[in-house]
């Protein structure tokens, strides 16, 4: 595979082909590469609620009807959808949760090497949570990185992805229960196989010159 020309093809579709499924093994590596994204400090600090069905893809078009149509479509004729949220705040009992589980995945040496590391997660949560006050944009930012991920590994795949940001948050956070879970909706992706009305695979991609873009020092 190469990954620039991987890149090179890959657009936002516009339009899906309703009829075309993603096959599950596919489905399954998508996950794993969302499982497997890179976070600040390992924070994780995402859930991410998957739609395969008509009855999950509605609950999530719910929020778009209202000031984003355009965007309803999409959501509705993709093969699945992807929600990707973040958490509202610091949770403690998550942060413990993330250092068992480094634990089991035997990431520590020693003693010393387990209490290094949430010392390290701590000291950088608490610098967004009390200095900065900034926590849930950082935390969102990690939620991007995920994103990306997503979005060069469904282009790996050879499967379409739409990212979405045009959504009523407030309405798709109570339709999927996330705010009662400490979460919040950062974006939506649509994921699935283009439609011949796709007119944004028929243009050509456009980026900014080398030369803008990068200063080599």
């Amino acid at each position: 595979m190469d990954i620039v020309n991987t890149a090179r093809r890959r657009t936002t579709t516009k339009a899906y082909d309703r009829t075309r499924r993603i096959p599950q093994a596919v489905v399954d590596a998508l996950r794993a590469l969302l499982r497997l994204a890179p976070s600040s400090v390992n924070s994780q600090p995402w859930h991410f609620v998957v739609a395969a069905t008509e009855e999950g893809k509605e609950r999530i078009a719910q929020a778009t009807e209202a000031g984003f149509p355009f965007n309803t479509a999409k959501i509705r004729d993709a093969s699945h959808v992807i929600v990707l949220a973040s958490r509202a705040a610091v949770d403690d009992a998550h942060q413990d949760a993330v250092l068992a589980q480094e634990e089991r995945d035997g990431r520590f040496v020693n003693d010393a090497a387990k209490k290094a590391q949430q010392g390290g997660r701590a000291a950088f949560t608490d610098l967004h949570r009390y200095d900065r006050k900034d926590v849930q944009h950082w935390y969102e930012k990690q939620t991007y990185l995920a994103l990306g991920t997503l979005l060069l590994g469904a282009a790996s795949l050879e499967v379409d992805a739409t990212p979405m940001e045009g959504f009523n948050a407030e309405v798709l956070d109570k339709a999927l229960g996330l705010r009662a879970r400490g979460f919040t909706s950062s974006v939506i992706v649509a994921l699935g196989y283009r439609s011949a009305d796709d007119f944004n695979a028929k243009l050509p991609k456009s980026r900014l010159a080398s030369d803008v873009v990068f200063t080599d020092i």
